[in-house]
């Protein structure tokens, strides 16, 4: 049995890394089988402390915004009599995705991470016609790489198509109102108060990141073109304006709490008093499609259909350990260091958001310290 009672070891490490690892304002909310287990709040939504960091304060959680947005695609799918087994083109035909399904392309296969020219992510409509003009940086299928940007863009467009929506919107009809989850894609203004300002850190660059660190530094590769060609909402400076959180950016652009990320959370794993997500496509959001070595961020990854998982070795144990000890776990993290998962084996949510940002691949100490305590 799972011990409930996880506040003592959690509030240990959420407390160190005040302590030690420069923490400004942070959020962490733990759920299990419906129930809020514990959340808790400490420090401020700036440096000059004007405003105390609480239980509703929001921050932009980068690339955490991925796992609702395909939530929300994949209902869009079931809501227009598609199923993610079906082909893009039967809704996009422009798309240069050849036979790709709506499942390869969640998975990151599409083989456009990126565009083959610079444009800014405020001029859409110019996003989405260069994506019908790019050429494929692999065929599509054969490969995978991170889709960083574009496949935000890439999924909105196909939500205006099947129900002449953006993303966002149908994100607050179908979860996020009927929860009352503190989580926006495209944040209206009256939230604006309360979202918190970010502050850059600096990087950090594990010995398994280097490849992906020196493809960045080489003109026209994947990681570069996939990180780069869409231009804007990337630095916190960029973050911390408003057209950021307004935007409705579903691959980077979201804005929440914890406690709202982790309640989402119970939603995918079903727990939540109302069922939101049908049972077909939790379990669709719970299950790998690939493993292998990602063309964008040059090392191992595992996805499903938007969701991301820990990559496993040869005798099934875990590469990395981003999502707790169990490899059925999943969710996925935001630049900087947010994150967020769940853990369909004991019914467990997790969610972590901050601003004082720790920057790399994936998460860093004060967010993986929080993950083990909760585990201990």
């Amino acid at each position: 049995m799972y011990p409930l009672d996880i506040q003592s070891s959690l509030q240990r490490a959420f407390e160190e890394n005040f302590a030690s690892r420069d923490e400004i304002g942070a959020s962490v909310s733990v759920w299990q089988n419906g129930k809020e287990i514990v959340t808790l709040s400490k420090g401020w939504s700036e440096r000059e402390k004007i405003r105390p960091w609480g239980e509703q304060t929001l921050s932009p959680v980068y690339s955490v915004s991925k796992v609702p947005a395909a939530t929300t695609f994949l209902l869009a799918l079931r809501e227009s009599g598609f199923s993610s087994n079906n082909l893009v083109r039967k809704v996009w035909p422009k798309l240069p995705v050849g036979d790709l399904t709506f499942a390869k392309l969640l998975s990151h296969q599409a083989g456009l991470p990126g565009l083959r020219e610079p444009v800014s992510v405020t001029e859409r409509e110019q996003v989405i016609s260069l994506l019908e003009s790019t050429e494929p940086f692999w065929v599509p299928e054969t490969r995978h790489g991170y889709h960083a940007r574009t496949i935000g863009f890439i999924l909105d467009e196909l939500c205006l198509r099947l129900h002449q929506r953006r993303l966002g919107e149908l994100w607050r009809l179908w979860i996020g109102d009927p929860l009352e989850i503190d989580f926006w894609i495209g944040l209206p203004k009256e939230k604006f108060p309360q979202v918190a300002t970010l502050y850059p850190g600096r990087y950090i660059v594990r010995k398994e990141e280097r490849d992906f660190y020196a493809a960045m530094q080489t003109e026209g590769s994947v990681a570069r073109k996939a990180f780069g060609s869409l231009q804007g909402c990337q630095s916190a400076s960029e973050m911390n304006r408003s057209e950021a959180w307004t935007g409705g950016y579903p691959a980077f652009g979201g804005v929440g709490s914890a406690r709202g990320l982790a309640k989402f959370y119970q939603a995918v794993l079903g727990k939540t008093e109302k069922e939101v997500i049908p049972q077909e496509l939790r379990n669709e959001l719970a299950t790998r499609i690939l493993q292998g070595r990602d063309e964008t961020m040059c090392l191992e990854t595992s996805f499903g259909p938007g969701t991301m998982f820990d990559p496993l070795d040869g005798k099934g144990e875990k590469i990395r350990a981003l999502f707790g000890p169990n490899v059925e776990a999943f969710g996925h993290p935001g630049a900087g260091g947010s994150h967020a998962f769940c853990d369909p084996t004991i019914g467990l949510s997790f969610a972590y958001t901050m601003n004082q940002m720790e920057l790399g691949l994936f998460p860093g100490e004060r967010g993986l310290s929080l993950v083990r305590s909760v585990y201990e």
